[in-house]
């Protein structure tokens, strides 16, 4: 594990104070079999998911609806820490570039573009187990407060 992972939990530890009715980590994150990478404090977070045979589309590569869920799985907690409050996404937007296949791995780094009083502006690339770029997404999050 790396070190980081140690600060995000520790963060989300103290964060989950602040909204303890929640069910943190949600289902739909726990579903897609996440493995933490890295994380800097507020700004970054990595998260890889294992293609699943489930998650397959006719052509036998990762169903778009789940590549754009692992962004949002992905976005959430990074939004939570940097808000330091729930958030709810107010749009998603995502580019496929490549199809990703089975047994690979869907790596998503999402970043933090720009943090204001009400909304935050994340952005993020999805690459496979060798790198390649897959898809990239951005999206608006809402401030709960």
């Amino acid at each position: 594990m790396h070190p980081s992972i140690e600060l995000f939990n520790a963060e989300m530890e103290s964060c989950n104070k602040v909204f303890p009715t929640a069910q943190l980590p949600p289902n739909c994150f726990v579903l897609m079999k996440p493995e933490y990478l890295e994380y800097e404090s507020r700004l970054s977070l990595k998260i890889s998911f294992p293609v699943k045979q489930e998650y397959l589309n006719p052509m036998k590569g990762m169903q778009g609806g789940f590549i754009a869920a692992a962004f949002d799985n992905v976005f959430g907690p990074l939004s939570y820490l940097a808000a330091r409050t729930p958030c709810t996404t107010l749009d998603l937007h995502t580019n496929y570039i490549r199809p990703i296949l089975e047994k690979d791995s869907l790596i998503v780094t999402a970043r933090v573009v720009s943090r204001g009083q009400s909304t935050m502006h994340l952005s993020a690339e999805a690459v496979n187990g060798k790198g390649k770029l897959i898809a990239t997404a951005t999206t608006q999050m809402m401030i709960m407060k």
